[in-house]
């Protein structure tokens, strides 16, 4: 069972987490510190007391905006020890994933937190730690949550999948949105996200780039570099300059890595004469 550690400034809502991380039985202990500082101390206690130690800590579930150290500064300075704990980033903001998981950490929640994708990110953790086994089949929901919770409306089932043939569920701060699979002019891959690119913005996904490459290879979208997914009809100029491919995707410039370059141009004469 896991030793929880949850960092966050702000009070109710370090509290909201530790009530649903003690809710989940396959947490064995959790408590909360409420700046760097603190957390530094605690993990630093843990580590001194070793990983069968009264103090230890298996994960860090971490806020990223905090005042002094970000949530950020802290996984940059647990991960210059030896066994530092396993990091869960937990924020309001989704533009971070990317160097969340340059941090190797396990998952990226997004608050509101809801019961139901915490389950998910401590089920990542204990896969990690090679706990899958004390894993049950379904962890039981919190029955009485805090006055936080209790006054948040309460949000719909969220799932980052599609949405029949034409969209795809996206989530942001609790609210779930239907995105028009052809709104989507380019996908950007962020670890283990994939960024959703529209002329109105963009939205992060928790899908890998090459699912995404197998699901909408019939609809026209084409790899043209391991990070980047584009939608053919979408390409509105394509520039040779010195050995190097880029297209022009509406006002964002892409680099072609060469494996894709002449696939890329036989498919767009093909599009253009089709």
């Amino acid at each position: 069972m896991l030793r929880v550690l949850a960092v966050d400034d702000e009070k109710p809502l370090l509290e909201e987490l530790l009530y649903l991380l003690r809710s989940d039985p396959r947490v064995r202990s959790a408590e909360g510190a409420s700046d760097a500082t603190e957390a530094l101390r605690r993990v630093t206690r843990a580590l001194e007391s070793g990983p069968d130690g009264p103090d230890g800590i298996d994960v860090v579930f971490l806020d990223i905006h905090m005042a002094g150290l970000t949530g950020l500064d802290i996984a940059r300075l647990l991960a210059g020890f030896a066994r530092p704990p396993l990091i869960v980033f937990v924020t309001a903001h989704e533009g971070f994933a990317v160097q969340a998981f340059d941090l190797k950490a396990v998952d990226y929640v997004l608050k509101p937190v809801r019961p139901e994708r915490l389950a998910e990110a401590v089920r990542r953790t204990c896969a990690q730690l090679g706990r899958a086994e004390e894993v049950p089949v379904a962890a039981a929901a919190p029955s009485s949550p805090p006055a936080a919770a209790a006054q948040r409306p309460p949000a719909p089932e969220a799932a980052v999948a599609e949405r029949g043939p034409e969209q795809i569920a996206v989530e942001l701060g609790g609210v779930t949105r239907f995105v028009a699979i052809a709104d989507i002019a380019y996908v950007e891959a962020q670890g283990d996200y994939a960024r959703l690119h529209t002329d109105e913005g963009s939205h992060l996904v928790r899908i890998p780039l090459s699912t995404l490459e197998e699901r909408w290879g019939a609809r026209g979208f084409v790899r043209i570099h391991r990070r980047h997914l584009v939608a053919l009809a979408r390409i509105d100029e394509l520039r040779l300059d010195s050995g190097s491919t880029t297209v022009r995707v509406g006002a964002a410039e892409l680099q072609v890595s060469r494996r894709h370059s002449r696939e890329l141009r036989d498919l767009l004469m093909q599009h253009a004469t089709g």
